[in-house]
């Protein structure tokens, strides 16, 4: 479980922090006095009573003790069954352990087909997988994460038993630590999707040898250039691993949608009012920790208290969004202790949840959705209540789609949360459940698939069910041009994230890449533009004739991802094709600022130049006194100087030009400061 936190609705949001880890934690109070009653169906279903779901849906329950204990997480595969990793021997209670044979990872099943599961059956149990943070599951293998290692187990036979275990990830920290390593998932581009948590630290691959990035870094959290936690892309075998978000305290979980925008939430410092939800924008950094000195935010906190910052703007403090060069934050949701996550992309829920984030919330025990958007280069969200209880003990941990498109939402079912400690620890007595939520009488059922035809894949690949469209994915990625004329009707219908799926599927057919990159980019849908550059990216397609009939268009989100495009690029026309974005920035869109510097990095100056080459000097405007601010190169100080000493510059803009300063270097740097000195400030 999560460590307990707190946050506010904003839609900024900011926390800074060393690493809450880097002691030892404190020994944990005393639990609360845990139930006497012994373990049983019965108790479960009067729990169930104290349920309030969402209008248009009924809350059942699916499985609890004493069938399973403490789900930590859980995926639900393509035949409807529920996969749960169990903590047991949780934290301090795994020494001694409360099961001495080790955790369990459990197959839960309905074969009856009244809703409920009846048949419990352990896919694998060993200490190695005490308290495992993360499950997915994919065909026959099944990947596990459990700080220091993820582990890949494989049912060579069907018998639903582990026949293999092998080594994906190692040496990261947080062994037995809530901030460890999370669950993996698998993204419509056919790769694997995973963070961890700020006391994971680094990777290493399966022998030991730490991991670099495709950008040539160490994947390590030392500040050289990554701080804190990690969002991760990579290949199924590990290969081509990708840093898309750094700087996180507790990014719990992540997920996926199908145009491969990555949604996850954060935990703030326990007690501060700032749990957020983040649309991780790639290579951003997202604030936890101040970017050049890894510094705490609460000296800056004090600063801003000296000149009349209220509690309501702490949060801006605690992700240090005052800063240049941090990405905004979705929301912020109060106090909490955020963990699992999922996009739900059915029809069975009502519309209000359709498309849109599902998250739990195990702190004040709510299942939430977000409903998003779009906002420029960002989005905007609300609030709205899934699933919440009266029972003090509801503590969900995670949320799943079906198959048939209903919610599964795993209760570790606690009186505490987090913090390290936990007020069951004896097996006789202890709990743990799994919910179902769908519209009422709707009966959980499971579609028999089809994948040795396109047409089967192709209706697999609609599933709302993760597992489902892991192997139509494979199957129709395996056939290749045959299966292009079913994905072409699939590409031609009306739901926009179908089309995003076959799509994807389509540029992987050998030859035909840029046909349908192109195809995307040219959709006038703008998710599916987006789609299109993320494609071309992946596929490592070159960029320029793309971004030249993209640079002008009216999304700010398609503008955003061309921006992102750039970074790195070797191109002779990137500077001037990040120019043309930029002097679209209209001086209100954060997201859009940043996705201009994330594109800039490291080639700042050259993208400058040419940015100031086509403003023709005029760049004192609200727009260009942002790029200034966020800019990265010494030709800003000049800039920044004027509007330091400006006499009609307010006090709160001087401080955040001189905020600016810090992240520039060199003598060029020391002279504006005595200019700034003797100009009157």
């Amino acid at each position: 479980m999560k460590r307990t936190t707190l946050s506010s609705l904003f839609v900024l949001s900011v926390t800074a922090a060393v690493f809450a880890a880097d002691a030892p934690p404190a020994k944990p109070a005393a639990p609360k006095p845990a139930h006497t009653r012994p373990a049983s169906r019965e108790a479960a279903l009067e729990d169930l009573k104290k349920m309030t779901v969402a209008d248009g849906l009924e809350v059942t329950l699916f499985a609890s003790e004493p069938m399973m204990v403490n789900p930590c997480d859980m995926d639900v595969d393509a035949r409807g069954r529920v996969w749960i990793t169990e903590g047991a021997n949780y934290r301090k209670w795994a020494n001694p352990p409360v099961r001495p044979e080790g955790d369990r990872i459990l197959i839960m099943e309905d074969t009856d087909g009244d809703g409920a599961a009846d048949k419990s059956t352990v896919f694998y149990q060993g200490p190695e997988i005490n308290s495992a943070l993360g499950i997915c599951v994919l065909g026959n293998k099944v990947i596990v994460s459990v700080s220091p290692n993820v582990f890949v187990f494989t049912d060579e036979n069907g018998d639903d038993k582990a026949d293999k275990k092998e080594l994906l990830f190692t040496g990261i920290s947080g062994v037995q630590h809530d901030h460890g390593v999370h669950a993996f998932v698998f993204g419509p581009d056919g790769k694997l999707y995973f963070n961890q948590g700020n006391d994971g630290r680094q990777i290493k691959d399966k022998d030991g040898k730490p991991v670099v990035d495709v950008e040539g870094n160490v994947v390590s959290a030392n500040g050289k250039p990554y701080r804190q936690g990690f969002a991760f892309r990579c290949n199924l075998d590990g290969s081509e691993f990708e840093v898309l978000g750094h700087n996180f305290r507790n990014n719990y979980e992540l997920a996926v949608d199908s145009f491969g925008t990555v949604w996850q939430s954060d935990n703030d410092d326990d007690g501060n009012k700032g749990v957020r939800i983040n649309y991780v924008m790639e290579h951003g950094n997202f604030g936890y920790s101040e970017e050049k000195t890894g510094a705490n935010w609460g000296a800056n906190w004090k600063k801003g208290q000296a000149k009349g910052a209220k509690e309501e703007d702490k949060v801006l403090y605690q992700w240090h969004l005052h800063d240049p060069g941090v990405v905004p934050n979705l929301i912020n949701t109060g106090a909490g202790s955020p963990t699992g996550i999922t996009v739900y992309e059915g029809k069975l829920l009502p519309e209000i949840f359709r498309n849109q984030v599902i998250h739990c919330d195990a702190g004040p025990r709510v299942v939430r959705a977000y409903p998003v958007k779009s906002s420029g280069a960002g989005y905007t969200a609300e609030m709205v209540n899934v699933l919440t209880s009266s029972d003090a003990w509801f503590r969900p941990s995670d949320v799943s789609v079906a198959p048939d498109g209903s919610l599964l939402i795993a209760d570790w079912n606690d009186p505490g949360v987090g913090g390290h400690a936990a007020g069951d620890h004896d097996l006789n007595i202890m709990r743990g459940r799994v919910y179902r939520v769908a519209p009422k009488g709707a009966k959980y059922a499971t579609a028999k698939l089809d994948l040795t035809t396109a047409a089967g894949a192709v209706a697999a690949l609609q599933s709302p069910n993760n597992a489902t469209r892991y192997l139509a994915w494979t199957a129709l990625n395996k056939m290749q041009g045959g299966a292009e004329q079913e994905l072409l009707k699939l590409w031609n219908s009306s739901d926009v994230r179908q089309r995003a799926r076959a799509v994807q599927l389509l540029a992987r057919i050998k030859g035909k890449e840029d046909r349908y990159v192109q195809t995307a980019m040219r959709s006038g849908v703008p998710d599916l533009t987006v789609t299109g550059i993320r494609m071309a990216r992946e596929l490592k397609l070159p960029m320029d004739n793309y971004l030249t009939h993209l640079v002008g268009n009216s999304s700010a989100a398609v503008r955003r991802e061309c921006a992102i495009a750039l970074r790195h690029s070797k191109s002779h026309e990137a500077p001037k094709l990040w120019a043309k974005l930029a002097v679209q920035h209209d001086g209100q869109d954060r997201w859009y600022l940043e996705a201009l510097g994330i594109g800039a990095d490291k080639q700042e100056e050259k993208y400058f130049a040419a940015w100031l080459e086509a403003v023709k000097g005029d760049w004192n405007t609200p727009a260009g006194r942002d790029i200034v601010w966020r800019s990265r190169t010494a030709k800003t100080l000049p800039m920044l100087v004027k509007l330091i000493t400006a006499k009609e510059t307010s006090a709160a803009d001087k401080d955040r030009y001189m905020r600016s300063l810090d992240f520039l270097t060199g003598p060029e740097k020391e002279a504006a400061l005595v200019e700034i000195a003797t100009g009157g400030l």
